[in-house]
């Protein structure tokens, strides 16, 4: 038996997001220089819904 585990597309932080990919916050940091002109600049501590399905589109979805 499978279980998929589905990832929702909400505002998480960066923290958050590096939990997800099972990475630390500064391997984050440097996984997302590279595409921060298509992300966009976080509004507080968090990045948007629709910046966040940017970073899956370009790191891909998490526990691929």
């Amino acid at each position: 038996m499978v279980t998929e585990s589905k990832i929702e597309i909400r505002a998480y932080s960066k923290q958050e997001l590096a939990h997800l990919y099972n990475i630390g916050v500064k391997s984050m940091s440097s996984w997302l220089k590279p595409f921060d002109k298509s992300i966009g600049k976080r509004i507080g501590r968090y990045y948007t819904p629709k910046q966040v399905k940017v970073i899956f589109e370009k790191l891909g979805l998490p526990g691929e």
